[in-house]
């Protein structure tokens, strides 16, 4: 049994008690990074501070200063262009997948069209990029690059493969390690580099991130084929979008050739038919999808709590091990 499981599971406030004060003075902080002078533009960024999210990022970031080294204001700045990134692609990613909800309320296309989402975005990610730059953080700009080259290989990988539904193992899990386990790499290895020149800790912190994006991942894909809601049915919104995940992979390498064209075909063919789709999500689960997934979701959890526990022991790093446990356990 890993360290991490014999940890009883806490909230995200007892997570964030090592870095609560960092995470308060973070609110300010990041505001006075967004904001523009152009008056509609700054309407919408104050209609998107007020849709915050977990702050899982800049949680990961503040965890990562303090297991190595402190903390100080270039952490902030790091947490910062990290959040500013982050939004950035949420923003483009609903015009991307053509969704009008995001936590909870209309998405920024939905209520300012796709022209405008657009340039948002593009707003939102320059000013990550030129707090950087303002302040001569070029490792931060290198490590931020890297991650937008990847969400952006990952995103296009994704839909080429949704086209054609010739995935595999191995491309599913390039294209998570892309598209989602890069940014949270990348949370952790600019946390670190924020506070120490050791390129072996930087590296360190970023491939536990890589597991832990992984494993996160996985997470949100078994939500997909869990019931939820005032109906108590699963979305199926990965079927509808023809995006094959581990739980659905799964079933098809179980198949024999002919199921597995059949299931292929309706996935193609029949995945706005809701009733398929729920047909589809039911053999998913009877056939054992969700627990395969679930046990590599494991996997990589473990071996990113491993590598954690290679670090000194200290509050931050119980919090850190926390988080990764949450990111795993969480039910949304």
């Amino acid at each position: 049994m890993t360290e991490g499981n014999q940890l009883s599971m806490g909230s995200l406030d007892i997570i964030r008690k090592p870095i609560d004060k960092e995470l308060d003075e973070f609110e300010d902080y990041f505001k006075s990074t967004i904001q523009s002078d152009v008056p509609l533009l700054s309407l919408i960024i104050q209609y998107i501070l007020r849709k915050k999210g977990k702050q899982m990022r800049p949680m990961f970031v503040f965890l990562a200063a303090k297991m190595n080294g402190g903390f100080n204001e270039t952490t902030h700045m790091a947490a910062s262009s990290i959040e500013l990134l982050h939004t950035a692609t949420l923003v483009h990613d609903d015009v991307v997948d053509e969704s009008y909800e995001r936590r909870g309320s209309f998405s920024i296309n939905a209520l300012w069209k796709n022209k405008l989402a657009v340039l948002v975005g593009d707003y939102i990610l320059a000013k990550g990029m030129l707090l950087n730059i303002d302040n001569e953080n070029y490792q931060f700009l290198q490590l931020i690059s890297r991650s937008v080259k990847d969400m952006s290989e990952g995103e296009i990988l994704q839909m080429r493969k949704s086209r054609k539904l010739d995935i595999d193992y191995d491309t599913y899990f390039e294209i998570i390690r892309k598209k989602t386990a890069s940014l949270i790499a990348t949370s952790l290895a600019i946390g670190a580099a924020s506070v120490t020149n050791d390129k072996e800790i930087v590296e360190r912190m970023f491939e536990i991130g890589i597991d832990v994006g992984i494993a996160f991942q996985i997470k949100d894909d078994i939500f997909d084929y869990q019931a939820k809601g005032i109906l108590g049915k699963p979305t199926g919104n990965d079927i509808k979008e023809k995006k094959i995940t581990m739980p659905l992979l799964y079933v098809l390498n179980q198949s024999d050739d002919k199921e597995r064209r059949r299931i292929l075909r309706e996935v193609k063919r029949k995945n706005k038919n809701t009733a398929k789709v729920q047909e589809l999500v039911k053999l998913v689960v009877d056939r054992g999808g969700l627990n395969y997934a679930t046990e590599q979701m494991n996997i990589y959890r473990d071996r990113a709590l491993t590598k954690i526990g290679e670090f000194p022991d200290t509050e931050a790093r119980q919090s850190l091990i926390e988080l990764v446990n949450y990111v795993t356990t969480r039910v949304k």
